[in-house]
């Protein structure tokens, strides 16, 4: 990553090589072999997850726009699949109370391809490309984050949009697989703008938690992505991208309108989620923090 001009005075944060190396670094009563597994098996202190998710921010800032652009549209593609493997798994199941619980687990796909695979989500944006701007606090970095934002958001609906059109091809998939992604698109409009800007308020917690929780859960990223979108869905929270495929699908074949779209589901849903990620998540988390990050020449 390129460094900052030294003239520029932009604060950065510093990891001391102890925070780096995590528990038993300095232990007198451990050799080096045994110090290493100490460090192996220690989570990462807070200001080094900082570090990694701010990086990942720095990243993402420094993408060209259309590298940006290519990765939101597959991330928007990709979370088609969680409307689908969803629709599939209901399809196979009985009218049971107990039914929704297995079928959420499909929820999770989209979110393990996108995530694994390193694409640009929205909501993830939210907390990755936020810290930078918490760190330097310069109108350079806000126009970048603003910038990302602008070019992901707009692609990631486009691809939701074309997944969306793609099943709705007439005999694509059998019909009960059809009537339950009926039914799901229906759901995802079916309340006020106040309770969808709360569910997606939640919503957006939740995802930016995830991103946040990834560094320190190494081998059990696969198991945190499951886990945390799995709550999301059986919840029935809004999620401005994954929503989309499922409320656009609604309007291709009629069952939403436009209208309904906009005012039940987009504009709440984009809203409640800037907001669980940005300040539930991304302030706080750095708040927590910002004592102990150090200006550096």
């Amino acid at each position: 990553m390129p460094q900052d001009n030294p003239a520029d005075s932009q604060k950065e944060t510093s990891i001391s090589q102890d925070e780096a190396q995590g528990a038993g670094a300095d232990s007198p009563h451990l050799d080096e072999g045994e110090q290493d597994q100490a460090a192996d098996h220690s989570s990462p202190h807070a200001l080094v997850i900082h570090e990694i998710v701010r990086e990942e921010g720095e990243t993402a800032l420094e993408r060209t726009s259309i590298a940006l652009t290519w990765s939101a549209l597959a991330a928007g593609l990709s979370m088609g699949f969680s409307f689908l493997t969803m629709a599939v798994i209901r399809a196979a199941l009985p009218d049971a109370t107990w039914a929704p619980l297995l079928a959420s687990f499909g929820y999770s796909i989209g979110f393990v391809i996108v995530v694994l695979g390193k694409q640009q989500l929205f909501t993830e944006s939210t907390l990755t490309v936020i810290l930078p701007v918490l760190v330097r606090r310069d109108v350079k970095t806000l126009l970048g984050a603003l910038r990302v934002w602008g070019i992901v958001l707009p692609v990631n609906l486009v691809g939701t949009a074309i997944f969306a059109w793609l099943l709705s091809v007439p005999d694509l998939f059998e019909a009960p697989v059809i009537d339950a992604m009926h039914t799901i698109a229906r759901d995802t409009v079916a309340h006020s703008f106040g309770i969808t800007f709360l569910k997606a308020l939640f919503a957006g917690w939740l995802i930016a938690l995830m991103v946040w929780l990834l560094p320190s859960a190494r081998h059990a990223r696969l198991l945190v992505i499951i886990l945390i979108t799995y709550v999301v869905s059986i919840t029935k929270l809004s999620h401005i991208i994954a929503g989309s495929v499922e409320s656009i699908f609604g309007v291709i074949n009629g069952d939403v309108s436009v209208k309904a779209y906009l005012l039940h589901f987009l504009l709440p849903t984009l809203l409640g989620n800037i907001v669980g990620g940005i300040s539930l998540v991304g302030l706080l988390n750095h708040a927590a923090i910002a004592p102990e990050i150090r200006d550096v020449a």
